[in-house]
């Protein structure tokens, strides 16, 4: 079977996008493992397949699979990248595209080339939604780990997020407590580990452990989440920049209630195509 594929990304944050507009696609999650594979198949954090939206319902359904074959139902740099594919491709006429995926609809304008303004929803928090093992919503939960003790902010963004404050991000412990993380039964659908180093008010760096894909280069629900729970504990102003490994995001949220605003680059890499 030949493949066509298109190569993205978003601040590093790195996607294959395949089109399934016009014909049906089957990705079984050992054939996304094997496009995944940085070793032996194409390489990247996840794979984005594009497939016709019933009318009037949206402009395209928005799948997403982590690189171990998982499906999610969010991923803020994959919303750039595949509003761009679609206009770039002619699906889409005009500077607005909605994307449906999961239980989620994602409004996405292109603000100038390359670089698009994503509305991420309104932020869950009740424990049922998140999902998390909890009695009932808490500002901070905490957990003992191998590796000690950890309290963090969660909540969800059409997939779940755990937020830890840190002092120096540089030197946090990502991957020990992000896969601690992965396995522990409070979070049944797994967590993205996020942690974050709150330089003053308007600027955060931040680095994710994403489930499904180890740390990567850049999370941009992973941002939303990070300003969302440092605003929740009053650190943090509306409008935040946030550093990652890959780059910078510009993040916007007035409060509870409201929707989350992300605005970033998408990047077009090269397009091909593979045997499967």
């Amino acid at each position: 079977m030949t493949l066509e594929f298109t190569k993205m990304h978003g601040l590093g944050n790195d996607f294959i996008v395949l089109d399934g507009m016009t014909c049906k696609l089957g990705l079984p999650p050992e054939r996304i493992r094997a496009i995944a594979d940085r070793r032996v198949g194409i390489g990247c954090d996840q794979v984005l397949l594009l497939e016709p939206a019933p009318a009037g319902e949206a402009d395209a359904i928005f799948r997403i699979f982590n690189a171990d074959g998982s499906e999610v139902d969010q991923c803020g740099n994959g919303a750039r990248c595949a509003a761009d594919y679609l206009i770039r491709h002619g699906y889409v006429h005009g500077e607005s595209v909605t994307l449906k995926t999961g239980s989620w609809r994602v409004q996405v304008q292109r603000e100038r080339a390359n670089h698009y303004r994503v509305n991420m929803g309104v932020p869950r928090f009740d424990p049922a939604e998140i999902p998390l093992r909890a009695p009932t919503r808490q500002p901070t939960y905490s957990l003992s780990l191998p590796a000690g003790r950890v309290e963090f902010s969660a909540l969800s963004l059409g997939n779940p997020h755990a937020v830890i404050a840190v002092k120096d991000v540089e030197h946090a412990p990502v991957e020990s407590v992000g896969t601690a993380l992965q396995g522990h039964e409070m979070f049944p659908r797994g967590i993205n580990a996020g942690f974050m180093q709150i330089q003053d008010k308007a600027h955060i760096r931040l680095r994710v452990y994403e489930r499904g894909a180890g740390e990567t280069q850049a999370c941009g629900s992973g941002a939303c989440a990070a300003v969302v729970a440092g605003r929740l504990r009053r650190d943090l102003d509306e409008d935040v920049e946030v550093e990652l490994p890959g780059g910078r995001l510009d993040i916007n949220w007035r409060g509870e209630g409201q929707p989350v605003w992300m605005t970033g680059p998408a990047v077009t890499v090269y397009e091909g195509r593979t045997e499967l």
